[in-house]
């Protein structure tokens, strides 16, 4: 027997993917004065678009442009990620934060995840308690994770000066 949907499941659902939409237009802004930024901006507006859809519409998830745009881009990121790790594990000389290839790994893993997530919510727009918890998860992590680097200056001094105007 299928359990029904907590009425408050919906709204959850919904705030998570305004806040991830939320952190990944913020993500693309703060890349304005990275040597890269053409392509971080893309890399984070896609999701960031892709996220406020269905932060609007759950059910866009089963539209067929809406799976394709978000295959072909967690395809790429996740490839990209595989590429940067890999990198990151042979020349890693401090903590993942601390180097810049690690924070790029790091964003590409949320935009993959989180992807990866709204994509399995297409069967479901809304999900079970487990994707729901996972939702949550996935949306406090970026955001206490830039909590804790905003406030841990000694962290940002070794960064690149880059990465530390915009923040």
């Amino acid at each position: 027997m299928a359990s029904a949907v907590a009425p408050w499941a919906p709204g959850l659902w919904r705030a998570c993917n305004g806040l991830m939409a939320a952190f990944f237009a913020l993500a693309a802004v703060v890349q304005v004065n990275d040597p890269d930024a053409e392509l971080w901006v893309v890399v984070y507006m896609i999701p960031a678009v892709l996220t406020l859809l269905v932060g609007f519409n759950p059910l866009v998830t089963g539209n067929c442009i809406w799976k394709s745009v978000s295959a072909i881009h967690m395809l790429f990121c996740a490839l990209w990620a595989g590429g940067l790790a890999y990198h990151f594990l042979l020349h890693a000389k401090q903590s993942i934060l601390n180097e810049e290839e690690g924070r790029e790994l790091s964003g590409l893993v949320i935009v993959t995840a989180w992807m990866a997530l709204c994509h399995s919510s297409s069967k479901n727009s809304v999900g079970g308690r487990m994707h729901l918890a996972i939702a949550v998860v996935i949306t406090l992590f970026p955001l206490l994770s830039w909590v804790y680097v905003y406030m841990n200056k000694e962290m940002r001094s070794s960064w690149p000066t880059h990465c530390k105007t915009v923040i």
